[in-house]
This record gives structure tokens, C-alpha cells and sequence, in this order.
């Protein structure tokens, strides 16, 4: 919608985690290099985790998109099923039949499969998004793939990718082995109060113009404060910013915007619960009880812009109908002077007195 006026190819800060816009903060550069290492050493499981919003699946994406070619991958993202239905889910997407098979068979058949990959040459990669999800029984039953193996290698990489809870989960005491089979550990951490800003620019000249917008002195400050340094909500601030800034039709973000952009009702609480002499690992989004009235709040704000956005579309819709107007008066005013053979003021349009040569 804003795209032209500030001179961008495409929105910056969509909530698509799109590779394109991959941002190498110190924490997601080191999660990256854990996560080449262990396909690259065929360790047997890696661990992904990190806060909602934080990058994981954005980091995913990247991943896939630059695996190699003898690499056969499977991906899980639907993970409240049951374990014959996660297993059903790694096969199909291995490209395997899976209609009318039980449990036994489905296991028979992956083996198989992940047999005749690595005769062939090649390396099969399960990737298990939102595994947070997975029950306790069903974590143990993804374990239990890891012992498809040929004799002196693993036939089957497993990568694990979710929020904080599964690592709360995975210290079980009925999850011991799976924990001891855990080879690399990735934790995404919340970018700092510097990389926030280099975040925003690095989106806006991703985008095609990194000063499409001055940001006036203190406006990352907020930002930071708001976002607690998660790129999600990064992207959710700065967009609505930009749509905010579009109505006004200036190119000027001041803290004032940022902060009618926010609302601070919900977002106050964590404002004051960061330092930023606190170590990152330390920080958390904590959750808030006003979650309900910032809601009413951000739909305050969105039916102000939706009003100004009516309001500009109707002066537009008036300068048009008078324009149309105008036109249809000097249509007018040329019928009549044809018809009497005269000629036409350039000015006004209207018939002039004179002889038409």
C-alpha cells in the first residue's frame, strides 16, 4: 500500500519469514553455524529453540533453501497428532505411500526408504517444526528413529525446532536418552538494543531504500523497549508505523508516532522490566494481563488511520468529481460551438464571439 511512497520494491517488515530478509544477528550467525556443522557431521539430533517471533523458521527456510543436493528431506510443521500420524507425515512427505498403513508398516517402509537413500549416496534430514508440541510419548517415538542405521552410520538427521517449553520438556527423566542423543543445542536469543536498529535497516534496504524514513532520536530506544528485541513484533511496529506515517504523508518518525503506534497499555510493563546492562539470556517477553485492553487500544488507532484513509479517498473523490465536471461543461460549451460555428475560449472553454477561420 506504501510501497511507492517510500520509494520500497516490497513491504519490509511482512510477518512471512521470508530468507530474503535474514538477519545475522550474533545469536542467529551462531545458530546458523551450529546447524551447517551438525548436517555436516551427521550428528544424529539438533536442537532449534527459541522465543515465538525470534527467527526460527525464517532460519529453517534458509537452511532448506541452501541444502545440498545429496540431501532428501522431510518436514513436519502439523504437530498435534498422534505418533502413527507424525510418522504417516515424515513418509508422505519422503514421498512414500502411506493409505492403509498402520504403524508397523509405516516404520518398515521409511527403513527401507532411508536404506535405499544411503545406498544411492544421499543423507535424509527430518525437520520437526513447533516440536514443542510433541507430547512426551510422541518425542520418544521420534527417538526411536534415530536407530535406523546402517552399520557405521546414521541413516536418518533429525532437527528439532521449537519454543523454550521443549527444552523444559526434554529434561524429563523419561526423556534422558533422547536429551543424550541431543548432539548440538541452537538457542535463538532476542536481538540487543544496537542490533534492533541495524534489524530495521537492514529490512528497509532489503527492501530497495534504507532511508525511506528518518527516525528521529530515542524512536529505536522505544522500539526496543516495546519489542524486547523479538523480531516479530518488530516487524508488526514498524509496519504499522510506516502505514502510520504514510497517512500523515510525511517521512519523519518521531517517538510520539512510535508510541501512538504501540499504545503503551500492554507494552508499558515489559518498557520498564528491560535493562539493557542485563545480559540477553537473562531477558524474557514476560507475559501481560492488559492483553485485551492493547487490543482495544491497536483497533482505536487502526479505525483513526482507516478514517483517514476514508477522508483523504473522499477530498480525492471531490477533486475528481470537480474535474469531471469541468470536463463535461467544456464537452458541452465544444458541442455548442460546433454547432454554431464558432470557436472556444482556451481559458474557460466557453463559446467566444469570434469568426472561426
Amino acid at each position: 500500500m506504501y510501497e511507492t511512497y517510500f520509494g520500497l520494491n516490497t513491504k519490509p517488515f511482512e510477518l512471512v519469514p521470508n530468507p530474503l530478509f535474514l538477519f545475522n544477528s550474533h545469536s542467529h550467525k551462531k545458530a546458523i553455524s551450529y546447524l551447517q556443522y551438525g548436517l555436516q557431521e551427521r550428528v544424529g539430533f539438533i536442537l532449534l529453540a527459541g522465543e515465538v517471533g525470534s527467527g526460527k523458521t525464517t532460519i529453517i527456510r534458509d537452511l532448506i533453501k541452501n541444502l545440498d543436493e545429496d540431501i532428501i528431506l522431510s518436514q513436519v510443521v502439523n504437530t498435534s497428532g498422534t505418533a502413527t500420524e507424525i510418522l504417516a507425515m515424515i513418509n508422505d512427505d519422503f514421498g512414500l505411500v502411506i493409505e492403509g498403513k498402520d504403524k508397523v508398516g509405516l516404520l518398515r517402509d521409511l527403513n527401507d526408504h532411508l536404506v535405499t537413500l544411503y545406498s544411492e549416496g544421499k543423507r535424509a534430514v527430518i525437520i520437526i517444526d513447533e516440536a514443542q508440541n510433541l507430547s512426551p510419548a510422541v518425542l520418544e517415538e521420534v527417538r526411536l528413529l534415530s536407530n535406523l542405521e546402517a552399520e557405521n552410520a546414521k541413516l536418518v538427521q533429525i532437527i528439532l525446532v521449537g519454543q523454550p517449553e521443549l527444552q523444559k520438556i526434554i529434561t524429563r527423566p523419561e526423556l534422558r536418552q533422547l536429551r543424550q542423543r541431543i548432539s548440538i543445542h541452537c538457542q535463538l536469543e532476542p536481538l540487543t538494543r544496537d542490533e534492533t536498529e541495524d534489524y530495521v535497516y537492514h529490512r528497509l534496504a532489503t527492501a530497495g531504500n534504507r532511508t525511506a524514513v528518518s527516525w528521529h532520536e530515542g524512536t529505536f530506544d522505544s522500539l526496543y523497549a516495546y519489542s524486547g528485541g523479538i523480531p516479530r513484533l518488530l516487524n508488526v511496529f514498524c509496519d504499522f508505523a510506516l502505514l502510520c506515517a504514510f497517512v500523515e504523508q510525511t517521512r519523519e518518525l518521531t517517538v510520539e508516532m512510535i508510541n501512538e503506534v504501540i499504545g503503551d497499555l500492554s507494552w508499558k510493563q515489559q518498557q520498564t522490566k528491560i535493562d539493557p546492562q542485563q545480559p540477553v539470556a537473562d531477558r524474557g517477553c514476560k507475559k501481560n494481563d492488559d492483553g485485551d485492553e492493547w487490543v482495544v487500544r491497536h483497533l482505536e488507532v487502526q479505525e483513526k488511520l482507516l478514517q483517514q484513509l476514508l477522508d483523504q479517498n473522499k477530498q480525492n473523490a471531490q477533486c475528481l468529481d470537480v474535474g469531471l465536471s469541468r470536463i463535461h461543461r467544456q464537452l458541452d460549451a465544444l458541442l455548442v460551438a460546433v454547432k454554431r460555428g464558432g470557436c472556444l475560449d482556451r481559458k474557460n472553454g466557453t463559446p467566444s464571439n469570434g469568426v472561426n477561420r
